[in-house]
C-alpha cells in the first residue's frame, strides 16, 4: 500500500494578501497532493483556531510557528503511513495537536495537511478528487449560492448583513446557474453605477455596499434580477448571510446602518417581514451563536418556507449539529473544512446533518486562494449546495470554473441538482 514519503510546507498568500499555509504530500511512488488553508474574517467562537505568530510582522499574522510544527511534528508522525487511510491520518493529527480547538499546532496547519493527503490519495488512485470522494456513489453538481453585495466583516461593516446572494432556482445545469448569475452581477453593477454608488468590491468580490439602510440592498438585488430578464422568486431566489454574531450578543442586536437596536424577537420580526416581501429562500445565521432560543423560534416560524443555515452556531461540528437537531434549531448546516480542522471531521459534520434531515452547503472563507478542493467535496459528497463568494476575483472564479470542468468533462449529463437542493427546506 502506497505510503507518505515526503511532506513540505510553505508560506503562501491568500486573497487578502495575508500569510497562509500550503502543504504538499508526496507518496513513495511519486504521487503528489496539495492543500491550502483558507482564513475567515467572521468566525464562530467554537471553530478550529488558526496558529498565528503574533508580534509586528504582517500584523501578527505570520505562520512560521505553524510551519515549524508541520516540519518537526506532523511530518515525522505521518511519514510511512498509508496515504489512503484518511481517517487514521486525521486521527493522528488530532491526537498530535491534543487540544479541543486545534490551538497548539493550529487548525490552519491541520487542514492544509489533511487536504494534501486527500489529494495525494486521489492522485494515487488515478481519479479526479470528486470521483475518489464519491467512492462509487452517484454524484451531483451542487446548486451555487453566489454573492452580489458583500457586507458585514467582508466590507468594513458598511452594511450589517454580511452576504446578499442569489440562487439560480430555474437553472438546468451548473453552467447555466453561472450564466444567470453573471447577468445579475452585471446588472447590479450597472444599477449601482446609475445610483452613483459603485465604489469597488468587497473581500469576496461582491459589489461594495453603498446603501442608506440594509433593506436598500434587497431592493436593488430584486431590481438586478429583473434587469437581467429573470423573474424574482421563480428564476432566481435570494439567500442572505446575516452573520448576526457580528452585531449581536446576549439577545440584543445593534443594526448600525439602520440606527436601531432590537431584541431577539425584534430581529426575527424584521427578517420575517423581509421574507414576506422579498423572494428569500435561505437565511444563514439569522440570530447570534449565543441565541439558541432565538434560532429555535425563527426556525419554527419559517418552517417549510426558508432554509435556515447554521454557521457560527454549528461551526462544522458533528456534536453541535446533533445537539441543534434535538432542539429544532436551524434546518441546514454550512460546511467549512477549516472550521473542523480535518477532512474526516468535516465529513462527520456533513453526515450528522444528513442524519438530522438538514441540508448542507459546502463553503469557502473570505480569505481564499486558488485551491478548489471544496468544489470536489461538494460534488463527491453530494452536499447539494456550494457557496464560494461572488462572481468576481480569481480565487472565487477558480472554484466556479472548476465546477464547469467537472460538469462538462467528468459527470453524467443531467447531474446538476438545481433548485431541488432546497426542496426539503422550502
Amino acid at each position: 500500500m502506497t505510503v507518505i514519503s515526503q511532506l513540505q510546507a510553505h508560506r503562501i498568500w491568500d486573497s487578502r494578501g495575508r500569510p497562509t499555509i500550503e502543504v504538499e504530500v508526496t507518496t513513495e511512488d511519486g504521487f503528489k497532493g496539495r492543500g491550502i488553508a483558507p482564513a475567515g474574517a467572521s468566525r464562530g467562537t467554537r471553530e478550529a483556531v488558526e496558529s498565528r505568530d503574533g508580534g509586528h510582522r504582517f500584523g501578527g499574522l505570520d505562520v512560521q510557528n505553524a510551519l515549524r510544527g508541520i516540519r518537526e511534528e506532523i511530518f515525522p508522525a505521518l511519514k510511512g503511513k498509508p496515504v489512503a487511510h484518511q481517517a487514521a491520518i486525521d486521527a493522528t493529527l488530532i491526537e498530535l495537536d491534543g487540544t479541543a480547538n486545534k490551538q497548539r499546532l493550529g487548525g490552519n496547519a491541520l487542514i492544509a495537511t489533511s487536504l494534501a493527503v486527500l489529494h495525494a490519495a486521489a492522485a494515487q488512485a488515478r481519479q479526479p478528487l470528486w470521483h475518489y470522494l464519491a467512492n462509487g456513489q452517484v454524484s451531483s453538481l451542487p446548486l451555487p449560492q453566489i454573492q452580489i453585495f458583500g457586507g458585514g466583516a467582508h466590507a468594513g461593516r458598511r452594511v450589517d448583513v454580511q452576504d446578499f446572494m442569489v440562487v439560480a432556482l430555474a437553472a438546468k445545469s451548473f453552467a447555466e446557474a453561472l450564466e444567470m448569475t453573471a447577468e445579475v452581477y452585471r446588472a447590479a453593477g450597472q444599477l449601482m453605477a446609475a445610483r452613483g454608488g459603485l465604489t469597488g468590491v468587497a473581500d469576496e468580490g461582491g459589489w461594495w455596499p453603498n446603501f442608506a439602510k440594509n433593506e436598500d440592498a434587497l431592493d436593488v438585488l430584486v431590481a438586478s434580477i429583473e434587469a437581467a430578464g429573470l423573474v424574482p422568486g421563480h428564476d432566481m431566489g435570494i439567500a442572505l448571510d446575516v452573520a448576526a454574531s457580528e452585531f449581536g450578543h446576549g439577545g440584543r442586536y445593534r443594526l448600525a446602518l439602520d440606527d436601531t437596536e432590537l431584541d431577539s424577537d425584534g430581529l426575527c420580526e424584521k427578517l420575517l417581514d423581509w421574507i414576506e416581501r422579498y423572494p428569500i429562500v435561505s437565511i444563514e445565521d439569522p440570530l447570534a451563536e449565543d441565541d439558541e432560543a432565538g434560532l429555535i423560534a425563527f426556525t419554527k416560524a419559517v418552517a417549510g418556507r426558508v432554509q435556515v443555515v447554521g454557521d457560527d452556531y454549528l461551526v462544522t461540528n458533528a456534536r453541535l449539529v446533533h445537539a441543534a437537531a434535538k432542539v429544532g434549531a436551524c434546518n441546514a448546516v454550512l460546511i467549512k473544512p477549516n472550521q473542523a480542522g480535518t477532512v474526516t471531521e468535516t465529513r462527520e459534520a456533513l453526515d450528522a446533518a444528513r442524519k438530522a434531515g438538514y441540508a448542507t452547503i459546502v463553503s469557502a472563507r473570505s480569505g481564499e486562494t486558488e485551491d478548489v478542493s471544496i468544489v470536489h467535496l461538494a460534488t463527491g459528497w453530494n452536499a447539494g449546495q456550494l457557496k464560494v463568494g461572488s462572481f468576481a476575483r480569481s480565487e472565487r472564479m477558480a472554484k466556479w470554473n472548476e465546477g464547469i470542468r467537472i460538469e462538462t468533462a467528468s459527470i453524467r449529463p443531467g447531474a446538476f441538482i438545481g433548485g431541488a437542493a432546497l426542496g426539503r427546506m422550502i
